[in-house]
């Protein structure tokens, strides 16, 4: 029989864990900080998703999609556990308003719960299921971020306030253009493709050029989004505030956003700004708390007035002061990751891209948040093969990436088959760098880019005849 597994799931919102006491009285946490969780006496219950995650989901949909949440408890219960999940539209608000939001509440009609949402952790067990569905009716904004609040309650036992809600994140993308593919299996299994970021040298490339490639069969656009390379994180010596700078290039693109990004937009494409280091103390990896905190409010600011899908996090080209001064720390791991998920708190619903390489190949835990929540994808640098998860605590092996092609210096020398074993282990990313029709090596560029639709989606490549020339000073 064929199974269609038409969606992909990526953790993006951040939303406290439903805990409740069952009245056992021993923790045994199972792989979650019990201290964590233990915020009411007794034994304590948090749900998780399909992808085993305790945090909120986020789910691109282009048909109806079912998963499952899992009520989990930290030691198995001595009698039955009786917990239901519902979804009420008015907890989205109330989400809004206390997280400072402003998700759309999907329509009651369109989220249904298995059982009506009842499930019974048995006495001698530690977990329940519910499967809930999401289908769509055509009505929904394909622009637009729509929100199932799903609340855990359990008569007679005690939850802890603002831990009740766990929110689904829904975008409808299923009367839209969109760059969705597939590839089939020798069992007829057809599962979702390998994810194409091109991360884009914009100094000297025009970002239209990512519509010339498409797969012959499915007709979809190989490319599912422009990195623009790059933005910069500088620090103003008078003012003293760190502050986001596009140079006159990434500026000409925003400010004709119409005529550069709309286009891919329209097409399905995400457009994901690049944040890099540009030789002064301001890095991606030392900035103190409250200096993140103000930086991802800029962001923020930035995603919003230019229609931007995310931020890619490159940490090359520090300069540091040590030691060092107020509002900034050393270089860490630690640093980068606070940043990241001080991002990704104001704006759930957009990707963090981790490049794979120096401070921002691996991330840590913050808050209580795994990097695997809050770093959507990991695009390992030039060299690097396949990436590991085990940088990124909590990431699914579909958010990390490998084999990056650099198509400025011709390095698109990993096989077709090692491409099409990176499809088969489950990998959902992989970055082209510096792809410009322009070049004189533009047929090897064409080459390349027909290995990876045979490898990831068992289709040809189609190549526009259409070539986009820089056309702005």
């Amino acid at each position: 029989m064929k199974k269609i597994f038409f969606f992909k799931s990526i953790m993006m919102a951040a939303v406290a864990l439903a805990a409740v006491s069952c009245n056992d009285d021993d923790v045994y946490a199972g792989g979650v900080d019990a201290d964590r969780l233990q915020v009411a006496e007794g034994n304590v219950l948090y749900t998780t998703d399909h992808n085993g995650k305790r945090f909120a989901t986020a789910i691109e949909l282009h048909t109806t999609a079912t998963h499952k949440l899992t009520a989990n408890v930290t030691t198995p219960v001595s009698s039955d556990c009786n917990v239901t999940f519902a979804y009420n539209p008015e907890d989205v608000e109330a989400y809004n308003k206390a997280h400072n939001t402003s998700f759309v509440a999907l329509p009651s009609t369109m989220f249904s719960l298995e059982n009506n949402g009842a499930a019974t952790i048995a006495a001698g067990t530690n977990k329940a299921e519910v499967k809930y569905t999401v289908a769509s009716d055509g009505s929904l904004d394909p622009d637009k971020t729509y929100a199932a609040a799903v609340k855990v309650s359990a008569p007679g036992v005690k939850v802890a306030t603002g831990n009740e809600v766990h929110m689904i994140l829904i975008s409808d993308k299923s009367t839209a253009n969109d760059c969705f593919k597939t590839w089939t299996d020798d069992d007829g299994n057809v599962h979702p493709g390998i994810k194409i970021f091109s991360c884009m040298e914009i100094n000297d490339t025009n970002p239209l050029n990512n519509l010339r490639y498409t797969l012959e069969g499915s007709g979809k656009y190989m490319v599912d989004a422009l990195i623009m390379f790059s933005g910069n994180i500088n620090y103003n010596e008078e003012t003293g505030k760190v502050y986001f700078h596009a140079n006159e290039n990434i500026q000409a693109v925003l400010d004709n956003r119409a005529k550069y990004l709309q286009p891919l937009k329209d097409a399905g494409m995400k457009v994901i700004m690049g944040v890099m280091c540009n030789h002064d103390r301001a890095c991606i990896s030392n900035l103190g708390p409250q200096t993140a905190k103000l930086f991802a409010q800029e962001l923020k600011a930035l995603c919003d007035a230019y229609d931007l899908d995310g931020i890619f996090w490159d940490d090359e080209y520090c300069s540091p002061i040590y030691p060092a001064p107020e509002g900034f720390e050393s270089r860490s791991k630690a640093a980068w990751s606070r940043l990241a998920c001080e991002v990704w708190k104001l704006q759930p619903e957009r990707w963090n891209v981790a490049y794979g390489y120096s401070m921002t190949y691996g991330a840590q835990e913050v808050d209580g948040i795994e990097p695997g929540t809050f770093i959507q994808y990991c695009l390992p640098d030039y060299g690097y093969g396949l990436g590991s998860i085990s940088s990124f605590p909590g990431m699914t092996i579909d958010q990390m990436g490998g084999y990056s092609m650099e198509f400025a210096q011709g390095r698109w020398y990993t096989s077709e088959s090692s491409y099409r074993n990176m499809r088969d282990q489950g990998y959902g990313a992989m970055m082209v760098f510096a792809m410009d029709p322009n070049r004189s090596n533009a047929s090897g560029q064409d080459d390349a880019m027909g290995k990876l639709a045979r490898a990831f989606y068992n289709d040809e490549v189609v190549v526009s005849p259409v070539k986009y020339e820089k056309d702005w000073k």
